[in-house]
């Protein structure tokens, strides 16, 4: 199937049922992370046909980070939970729990809730292979992914896991991470084009950057 084919299809799916679509997303924020890792991320999910859910796709100071995270897992069918910076980088500094946390909130919607939350399906990603097991030892038995921080790599975990649940016809790794790499290059293009600066483009705002990925598979289309 052609790669044009094949990405309008899955824009035409992604209208689907919401719940059956979206992948909520619990990872890092900073700015080691956002640039090599979280964007490939986005973007295979985005290529899949599926809608990424992520925490900092809004704000609003009325409601509570847990409450809007406890939202997007149960609105979502699918979640990736990347526990890759489960330890501190130097003496004194403290390790995050925010992840282990949000994959708790998951696991436990899986297993308490009643009706569609039975089906959810969660992906674990580390960087370093058997380290989580160390950190969560609850995880033990459990089939965890690693990237070894490399923006490929994670693009082949998310692709290959989507397979293992059913999803079918899938475009190569090596096919998406070329088409991930030619987005980049038109994504700076433009960007800079229309005045963005280099801060602008290294922290852009979630939903902004996922609206560019999707106008730009929609504009392959038309071509």
């Amino acid at each position: 199937m052609g790669e044009r084919c094949y990405c309008l299809l899955k824009l035409m799916d992604s209208q689907a049922d919401s719940f059956e679509k979206n992948v909520f997303i619990n990872c890092p924020f900073d700015k080691d992370y956002y640039i090599p890792l979280l964007r490939p991320l986005i973007f295979t999910i985005v290529y899949l046909g599926y809608n990424p859910r992520i925490a900092s796709e809004s704000f609003d100071t009325g409601e509570g980070r847990i409450q809007k995270i406890s939202n997007l897992v149960r609105e979502s069918k699918f979640s990736i939970h990347d526990l890759s910076r489960i330890q501190a980088k130097k003496r004194h500094e403290i390790f995050r729990l925010n992840m282990a946390f949000e994959l708790g909130i998951d696991i436990g919607c899986r297993l308490f809730k009643e009706g569609r939350e039975k089906n959810k399906k969660c992906l674990v990603l580390e960087a370093v292979q058997h380290r989580i097991k160390k950190a969560l030892s609850d995880l033990s038995g459990s089939d965890i992914k690693h990237h070894n921080n490399n923006p490929e790599e994670i693009v082949r975990q998310v692709r290959n896991w989507f397979v293992e649940n059913g999803l079918r016809n899938v475009p190569s790794t090596a096919k998406i991470w070329e088409t991930f790499n030619k987005f980049m290059a038109k994504f700076y293009q433009q960007r800079e084009e229309e005045g963005f600066k280099t801060r602008d483009l290294e922290m852009m705002p979630i939903p902004e950057f996922i609206d560019f990925i999707k106008d730009w598979f929609k504009n392959q289309e038309k071509r």
